[in-house]
């Protein structure tokens, strides 16, 4: 098996549901955050990338079509290099890394780009066909922003509860009060805050020219969701979202909806030698685990697990993970989980509460984060995992 290296990482800023980035088409954004992935590796030809992934979450709208395909074509890489998009809901940009990462490994390919897109904002409605031409009858109009949506009737109910309902059950199962979600959210902020002040995110953030109807562009160059102002009054102040008796989860204890792109640079020996530069770590492993649709957001304690097993590490080994935070109640019950875990070192950076869950776009996200985390650091083992709608995780561990 060949060792794969990510050479690179980049992404957008994170906009706001409605925000600055809702007037840009999803197939945009992708393109926007390949090109720049490549105008940073100049040494590098461009028809030697031999495969474009990317993740995306809904593919009910703009970023139909294949949107890896369309995003290579609008980033203006030669029409000879192919593309794919994949779909694992808010794992699907770290499995368009894996995904990458195999094919270089088993020698299919040499150099890949992988990343993901979610624009959250564009997400059109969608109104299913009539089973009969005549009379058509009322049919019910749904959006695509999130969650579930034409349910088979045949799937067990408990199933296909809201992603909010599965975290106050996770919350339950794990005792974990209104109080500890609100800190952990608050902290969150503050760690992503102090992060942006100290330009930790520059190395990875493709910035945006924005037009306006009027006057000169915009430059959107930080992530929209972080509330530097958050306090605990704020937090406690907002209504639970999914009970209305003995709810814990908040939108602030929550991710917000939200729009990004992010994509990597991966390859072999060989193609590291073509783009010419010092790769920011290496890929080690990688683990998918499954649980009970209605628990999904446990499910990244078993997909950590199986990748630090197949890894040979231990979480005594590990400098940062980096854990998508969809649900305050859904990181802290992992982490309950794992005893032997250090919270020091959970997303140092802030989190999705914070940055923003563009829910394709979120584990390349993650991935990118902790390859620079790596680089900075000069050494260490980083591991990037999100839980994933109806009761899946994936997780991968990089090194350097």
């Amino acid at each position: 098996m060949r060792t794969v290296y990510v050479v690179d990482a980049v992404r957008t800023p994170v906009g706001r549901y409605g925000g600055a980035l809702a007037g840009v088409r999803p197939d945009d954004l992708a393109a926007h955050a390949v090109r720049e992935l490549l105008s940073r590796a100049p040494e590098l030809d461009p028809s030697r990338i031999d495969d474009v992934y990317v993740g995306n979450a809904n593919g009910a709208g703009e970023e139909n079509r294949n949107v890896a395909r369309m995003a290579a074509l609008l980033a203006g890489l030669p029409t000879s290099v192919p593309g794919v998009t994949v779909n694992r809901l808010c794992a699907s940009g770290l499995e368009a890394v894996i995904q990458a990462a195999r094919a270089i490994a088993v020698g299919d390919a040499s150099v890949a780009v992988a990343g993901g897109v979610e624009s959250m904002t564009r997400a059109p409605y969608v109104l299913p066909k009539p089973d009969r031409p005549f009379p058509a009858g009322h049919s019910e109009l749904y959006s695509t922003t999130l969650g579930w949506r034409m349910v088979n009737p045949r799937m067990d109910p408990q199933w296909t509860v809201p992603l909010g309902e599965s975290a106050e059950l996770i919350a339950e199962k794990h005792q974990i009060s209104r109080a500890r979600q609100d800190a952990f959210a608050l902290d969150s902020h503050r760690k992503a805050a102090k992060a942006r002040a100290e330009g930790l995110f520059d190395a990875e953030l493709a910035p945006l020219s924005l037009p306006r109807r009027t006057g000169d562009p915009v430059l959107f160059d930080a992530d929209e969701c972080v509330r530097p102002d958050a306090s605990p009054e704020a937090m406690a102040a907002l209504k639970p979202s999914f009970r209305t008796e003995d709810g814990t989860v908040t939108a602030g204890n929550a991710s917000p909806l939200s729009d990004g792109a992010a994509a990597l640079l991966l390859a072999d020996e060989e193609g590291l030698r073509a783009i010419g530069r010092e790769p920011l770590a290496r890929v080690s492993a990688t683990g998918v685990s499954a649980t009970e649709p209605h628990y999904f957001g446990l499910a990244p304690v078993e997909a950590v697990n199986r990748a630090l097993a197949k890894a040979g590490r231990s979480f005594a080994d590990l400098s940062v993970l980096e854990l998508n935070e969809a649900f305050a109640a859904q990181v802290l019950g992992c982490v309950a989980e794992w005893p032997e875990f250090d919270p020091a070192i959970l997303n140092p950076q802030g989190g999705a509460v914070a940055l923003g869950h563009p829910l394709g776009a979120s584990g390349a996200r993650l991935a990118g984060t902790v390859a620079h985390q790596l680089a900075r650091r000069g050494g260490g083992t980083g591991v990037a995992t999100l839980c994933i709608g109806v009761g899946q995780g994936l997780a991968l561990v990089l090194e350097r």
